[in-house]
């Protein structure tokens, strides 16, 4: 079955997108592993499929990480989502509501060619996101590798443990952050951020994302750090996010309120591809 998709990228976030509309397509975990994989596939931390909305809105934007599994949310994503459908003319919007697992967001094309997205407003509450605490705290403390750790939580559309650290450079962020991705505090797993204040205003962040490992960029991951740093009387109310791929810029106002994320949204290539070849399932 060949198919075609383009390759794009949020501050180094990569994805393959494909268009579920035009085009008739099924896709398996085995399919996305060779998609994702970038020896013998196209090469991409998250394959994304745009398809017809089921509700009121104007897409259905399905999110797969690179291990197969499908997720509810990626912000880099949802800014790429909206680049690709009005570049590709399926619709004349510059800004459009998409229907996601996780809820309808809003992503929106601005004049600059940056990107704006409406994330939603996020949830403390341990069992939404889900964890497993007795109750809603805006720390809590974690047993890692015979070792604790100060934690944030936070669901924007997906769940996110935050910690503070004093270098990002020096996180540990391979080894400790697959340790809290699959901690059996997290019955869904968990986006890992390892966060840097430099200032009220300015952070700089590298993540460990459920199903993908380490990142570029995390979109859901920067606005979990903004969100949480505020909420614990650290940030401003826009920050920018500094990240190995490039900055983003994350705005809350506090809460029961949505969280804004702006940067921006790359196409690289376009192409066709046989889905998961028989070499590769042979290799596999």
């Amino acid at each position: 079955m060949k198919i075609k998709f383009t390759k794009m990228h949020g501050l180094g976030n990569d994805f393959v997108v494909i268009d579920g509309i035009n085009q008739a397509i099924s896709l398996t975990p085995e399919n996305i592993r060779w998609l994702a994989d970038r020896h013998f596939g196209v090469g991409c931390d998250q394959v994304l499929l745009v398809e017809k909305a089921t509700n009121n809105a104007d897409f259905r934007y399905r999110i797969f990480n690179a291990d197969g599994g499908e997720v509810e949310q990626c912000g880099n994503g949802a800014r790429c989502f909206v680049r690709f459908v009005y570049d590709h003319s399926l619709t004349k919007k510059k800004e459009i509501r998409v229907e996601t697992a996780s809820g309808l967001i809003f992503p929106r094309l601005e004049s600059d060619g940056e990107v704006t997205v409406n994330m939603g407003i996020p949830t403390f509450e341990p069992a939404d996101i889900p964890f497993l605490a007795e109750k809603h705290d805006l720390t809590y403390t974690l047993d890692i590798n015979n070792k604790q750790i100060e934690i944030s939580v936070v669901s924007i559309g997906n769940p996110h443990a935050v910690q503070i650290v004093s270098d990002i450079e020096d996180a540990a962020v391979s080894t400790e952050g697959r340790l809290i991705e699959s901690h059996p505090r997290f019955p869904q797993r968990v986006n890992a951020g390892f966060m840097q204040i430099i200032d009220p205003h300015h952070i700089k962040l590298r993540v460990y994302e459920r199903g993908a490992g380490e990142t570029l960029a995390c979109g859901t991951g920067a606005c979990a750090a903004v969100i949480t740093g505020i909420a614990r009387g650290l940030l401003a109310s826009k920050v920018k996010v500094s990240t190995h791929g490039g900055n983003l810029w994350v705005q809350w106002e506090g809460k029961n309120q949505p969280v804004f994320m702006t940067g921006p949204a790359i196409t690289v290539f376009e192409g066709v591809t046989e889905l998961s070849p028989s070499e590769y399932r042979n290799e596999k």
